[in-house]
């Protein structure tokens, strides 16, 4: 029985392609979104080299939704951060006068959401823009859009 070197050498070739090219899309993909994060960076007015840091973006789009630096923390704790980044993400969108449904956008297809919010036409609009502009900021209390807070009117 003579096994040759030949045959072993061909598969290790067509898995060292395979790898190389699963590298290669993968890399591709990876400037994608460093790109689209560093124009959403520049869209807030936050520097575009920040995408590029690990930790330090995630602060910087805390800055983005106007939440306190301790969301960073809490971005950190292992399953506690699930809920905060799914709830940042959602305040990014906001910020960018996006609803509920881009945010799933971002969260499941972010290598075409984060572009679509990079590249396209969306404006910063501040913090939590959509819910300010549909005046259901605040919870309520002193909130002067709220039906229930109205000063009372004489009736007699």
């Amino acid at each position: 029985m003579d096994y040759s070197s030949q045959y072993s050498s061909e598969g290790l070739g067509v898995f060292a392609a395979l790898g190389l090219g699963f590298f290669m899309f993968s890399f591709a993909i990876s400037i994608l979104i460093i790109a689209s994060m560093w124009k959403v960076f520049v869209k807030a007015g936050k520097p575009g080299w920040a995408a590029i840091i690990p930790i330090y973006n995630t602060y910087i789009m805390i800055e983005i939704v106007g939440k306190p630096s301790i969301w960073l923390l809490w971005c950190l704790i292992p399953c506690v951060n699930i809920v905060f980044v799914i709830w940042l993400t959602n305040l990014i969108s906001k910020s960018f006068g996006k609803d509920e449904g881009f945010t799933v956008g971002l969260l499941l297809l972010g290598v075409i959401f984060w572009p679509i919010l990079g590249f396209g036409g969306a404006k910063y609009l501040g913090p939590s823009a959509a819910e300010a502009q549909q005046g259901r900021f605040g919870s309520g209390f002193n909130n002067p859009n709220d039906p229930f807070n109205q000063p009372p009117t004489n009736q007699f």
